[in-house]
């Protein structure tokens, strides 16, 4: 049960924040940025998501308010670093969604908690990428010199902003960044695990050349519990030209799940 005496307030930390607490939430949701970019593209997501469900977004070294500090370029040190910090915030309910790079960050930290005997996310949301034992549709990059590597970027992810594009300071900027998260996800070795308990739903763009629809389909074999895919209209950042719809779906998913994991709605 909510306890009213307590003021809902601000919640940050170098790895996660809520600027927006919810009085009735029942349930977090962290999400997990794309390579290359800030979790504060989520920001907006709290207007659209129901009372239920509060926001948390987890902020990666080198970019954001962390923009100063080296981002990692491999992914088991940050894994066991963003989920020790994230285990404060564990003590309800909560589920994972990440896009692209966020879904194995997102992946990986639900491994690690398990590992440590931790609290279990409800579900994992993973979007626009296929599993990590799943082979790629796309060439590795993060060894190809910059022109190269923004090019193949490009053609596979749509990875650069107008606004970035006509700035070459910022376009230097970004490529940093980038090639550090791409270099992260390329050179990490998966180990298998048994599937997770938690039910997991893949997102997909019905045009997005970096990963297919077969390729999400093979996120089945990571989980026990069930298992959905659903296709939008868009392509690599479907979950910025299909946000509504993403979003809704979301909320209609997480209330089921709350039906299941608090019929009561004791919280």
């Amino acid at each position: 049960m909510v306890n009213l005496s307590k003021p809902i307030t601000f919640v940050s930390s170098l790895w996660v924040s809520c600027s927006r607490p919810k009085l009735h939430a029942r349930i977090r949701l962290f999400c997990f940025p794309y390579a290359g970019a800030g979790s504060s593209l989520f920001y907006t997501w709290s207007n659209l998501l129901v009372p239920e469900i509060e926001l948390y977004l987890v902020h990666l070294p080198g970019r954001d308010g962390r923009i100063r500090e080296a981002p990692y370029r491999q992914l088991c040190p940050l894994i066991e670093q963003l989920t020790e910090d994230l285990i404060p915030y564990l003590d309800k309910p909560f589920a994972f969604f990440g896009h692209s790079m966020g879904s194995l960050i997102s992946f990986e930290v639900a491994r690690q908690l398990r590992r440590r005997n931790g609290p279990q996310p409800i579900h994992l949301f993973v979007s626009g990428r296929q599993p990590p034992h799943g082979s790629s549709t796309t060439p590795n990059m993060h060894h190809l010199p910059e022109k190269e590597f923004l090019e193949t970027a490009q053609r596979y992810y749509g990875a650069l902003p107008e606004i970035i594009l006509q700035d070459s300071e910022l376009v230097s900027l970004f490529a940093s960044m980038m090639r550090a998260d791409v270099t992260m996800v390329e050179t990490h070795e998966y180990e298998p695990e048994v599937p997770l308990d938690c039910g997991i739903t893949a997102y997909g763009g019905l045009h997005d050349l970096s990963v297919t629809e077969d390729n999400l389909i093979e996120w089945r074999e990571q989980t026990t519990a069930g298992f959905n895919l659903k296709m939008f209209p868009g392509e690599h950042f479907f979950i910025q030209s299909a946000r509504a719809a993403l979003i809704q779906d979301i909320n209609n998913r997480m209330i089921e799940l709350l039906k299941q994991y608090d019929p009561e709605g004791t919280g």
